[in-house]
């Protein structure tokens, strides 16, 4: 029997850049839904949302946090009747975690976006924009922290406008800014809000101020025009000079978020307690239900048509895993959304993705890491899976006479990689099983063995998520590592169109190996990844043998010709060769596609292309030039400076990876500690022909 009817059911997330406050705004969440009876502060480590020991240690948000609360709107009566379900997720900033922020926007219906008032947009944040633009999540933003020294929300307000969306429409402002900062004013009742009492719970409502009302006033016009132009009718009322009611801007405003043509901005300060009831209420107003979103497509199993799903509890079962954690007392958990239909603990699902039938063993909904056991889940709703053997982040779990398989999530390449040893005989099972169970857990952690020199190299988003999955697996599963350096993930690819024959005959008493094939290789647009094109034409090399071209072609791209990287972003086509009726097998045409392989990429004048990353550092004034000529002796391209508030410059520019290993420490000599930066992936390019050797040397 469903709790909540589904239109009372939000599922969102919480995302934004490193330390814009959006554990402290999740703590406060927790807080005024009555989840939580004291709030959690990251700075003392007593988060609820940030559980694991990394996280409290180190005052950042590793894993996305799954919890559940209810609210009822601050301005509705306070009965049953007009509570409403939460889901939320509080999501990590740390680009070393965007795998994180992926795969959470992915299942959720929106989003609540955090930003830092003095410094606004941040490079994460239009990271994390991106990505929700990717699966058409509408979003409101918070601009948090007004409490700051060199607080703005205006100046905060317009990055928002130049650097993510002109969409955005202010329905509220601040009374007073910095220290003294004191309430918001809610530009569609003309009110000011004061948060009273010990932890700001209660919300007083006053006039506005004289001093404020020709600024409120104007505000409210540009807000009242920008909500009109989204509605015909209310924009005849508009141009006619007829007032517009309250309920009517809040209607027409709802349906221009959902549909994502604007983008409602709140403001306050979640640390002083200030403006996060208001978040919740906008939450409540002006994001999706599971009913206001269009059906979830999905793919036909058996036909592979394209077929949809709604959102009802009566509709055949479908839904997406997004995350895999492992919990100390229960054992792996597999994160669920369900989009259609009822799951009940104990009755079988099919992954559709794999096509293979899985037991549900219990059902539970996630309060951060306590849970809560279920007999049954409806749509709309996110929970966790006890007992599932094969399900991975991105599987479909379908109703078995249903199949349907739902949109895949796709995350980026790890760009750095180390050689990981255990450090005794005991430690080297365990070790295998931890990495394992870290890998299927995070799709953007990969494990590969070096058969030749019998090294494990683990590769991911940058040396702190290497750093925090090796304390893990200390912590976790009680294995001691010896880690080697961090190494930069580079690869390879061709500059050419070029074509090379490969034979492999080998004649040795009794039956001999013959295997003989051309191939074409040609370059692809970075990021476009390995084609194989099968031309043969008329049987010339009989169509058995073709797969074991393929993996042929295959193993000599990941042993790579230039420098041993893997090779990228190419297309491979076998379009001539030949057999021998009795002599031909797979493996002779597999080292001859081989050696074909490695011939035509030699002629089509195969490179190595590097990672270059995206980083803004932000300086005082002072050391811009001291900073600028170190970025510049490391090979950056500088694109742009900006001013921020009293004195503060920011230098964005493209750095190749290689050359930023151990920037924070210099940084930090070079501006006494006062300079901070981020950094994330961009492209990949070509390595200038000076860099190649020292990389074939492993200086680099």
């Amino acid at each position: 029997m469903r709790e909540y009817p589904l239109e009372r059911t939000r599922n969102i997330g919480i995302i934004a850049h490193i330390d814009a406050g959006k554990t402290t705004v999740s703590e406060r969440v927790l807080f005024y839904t009555g989840v939580s009876h004291k709030i959690g502060e990251v700075h003392e480590g007593d988060t609820i949302m940030d559980w694991m020991e990394q996280e409290r240690e180190r005052g950042i948000t590793i894993t996305s946090a799954a919890t559940n609360c209810f609210w009822k709107p601050t301005y509705a009566p306070q009965t049953k009747d007009n509570e409403y379900r939460i889901n939320l997720i509080d999501t990590p900033g740390h680009i070393d975690f965007t795998v994180e922020v992926k795969r959470s926007l992915r299942v959720l219906d929106g989003a609540v976006v955090v930003f830092d008032g003095v410094a606004g947009v941040e490079p994460q944040s239009e990271t994390n924009w991106r990505y929700a633009d990717d699966y058409h999540v509408p979003r409101v933003c918070f601009i948090n922290k007004l409490d700051r020294t060199g607080a703005s929300f205006e100046r905060s307000l317009a990055s928002i406008h130049e650097r993510l969306t002109p969409n955005a429409v202010a329905i509220q402002y601040p009374v007073g800014l910095e220290q003294s900062f004191e309430g918001v004013i809610d530009l569609l009742n003309m009110k000011v809000a004061r948060f009273e009492g010990e932890n700001g719970e209660n919300v007083v409502w006053e006039d506005v101020p004289e001093s404020m009302s020709a600024i409120a006033e104007e505000w409210r016009h540009t807000m009242v025009e920008k909500i009109a132009e989204t509605d015909n009718a209310l924009t005849h009322k508009y141009l006619e000079g007829k007032e517009i009611s309250v309920p009517e801007l809040k209607a027409a405003l709802r349906a221009a978020a959902l549909s994502y043509k604007l983008v409602p901005v709140l403001t306050g300060s979640a640390l002083k307690n200030k403006g996060v009831q208001l978040v919740l209420d906008a939450v409540v107003d002006y994001l999706p239900s599971p009913v206001d979103l269009p059906p979830v497509k999905g793919i036909d199993q058996k036909t592979g048509a394209e077929i949809t799903r709604e959102a009802k509890d009566d509709a055949p079962f479908a839904a997406l895993a997004f995350k895999l954690q492992t919990d100390p007392y229960v054992g792996q958990l597999t994160f669920f959304r369900v989009y259609s239909g009822t799951l009940s603990a104990g009755s079988y699902v099919l992954n559709s993705t794999k096509d293979s039938q899985e037991r549900v063993g219990r059902i539970l909904r996630m309060h951060a890491n306590t849970r809560e056991e279920l007999k049954e889940i409806q749509a709309g709703n996110i929970g966790a899976i006890v007992g599932l053997k094969n399900t991975h982040t991105g599987d479909t779990l379908s109703d078995p006479d249903h199949p349907i398989i739902l949109e895949r999530i796709t995350f980026p390449e790890p760009v750095v990689s180390l050689k990981i040893e255990p450090k005794t005989k005991a430690d080297q099972e365990k070790m295998g099983m931890a990495l394992k169970r870290l890998s299927e857990e995070d799709p953007t952690f990969r494990i590969k063995g070096d058969l030749e020199t019998g090294e494990t190299i683990i590769s991911g988003m940058g040396e702190l998520h290497l750093e925090i999955l090796v304390e893990r697996m200390k912590r976790e599963f009680s294995v001691e590592a010896n880690v080697g350096r961090p190494q930069v993930a580079y690869k390879e690819t061709v500059k050419k169109v070029a074509e090379a024959e490969g034979k492999y005959i080998r004649q040795s008493g009794g039956r001999g190996q013959y295997g003989h094939v051309w191939l074409k290789v040609e370059p692809q647009e970075r990021g476009k990844g390995f084609e194989f094109i099968n031309e043969i034409k008329g049987g010339i090399v009989p169509q058995e043998f073709i797969p074991a071209v393929e993996k042929g072609v295959k193993e000599a791209m990941e042993k790579g010709i230039v420098a041993g990287y893997p090779m990228v972003d190419m297309q491979v086509t076998v379009y001539d060769g030949s057999y021998h009726e009795v002599d031909s097998s797979e493996a002779a045409f597999k080292i001859a596609a081989s050696i074909a392989l490695q011939e035509a990429s030699k002629r089509a004048q195969a490179i190595i292309l590097e990672p270059i990353m995206r980083v803004e550092t932000v300086t005082p004034e002072q050391f811009m030039g001291e900073v600028t000529g170190d970025l510049n002796a490391k090979r950056a391209r500088i694109e742009e400076m900006e001013d921020r508030a009293m004195g503060i410059k920011v230098i964005k520019a493209k750095v190749p990876l290689s050359e930023m290993f151990g920037y924070v420490t210099t940084l930090r000599s070079l501006t006494q500690g006062r300079a901070s930066f981020t950094m994330e992936f961009d492209h990949y390019e070509e390595v200038p022909g000076s860099i190649v050797e020292l990389i074939k040397e492993g200086k680099k």
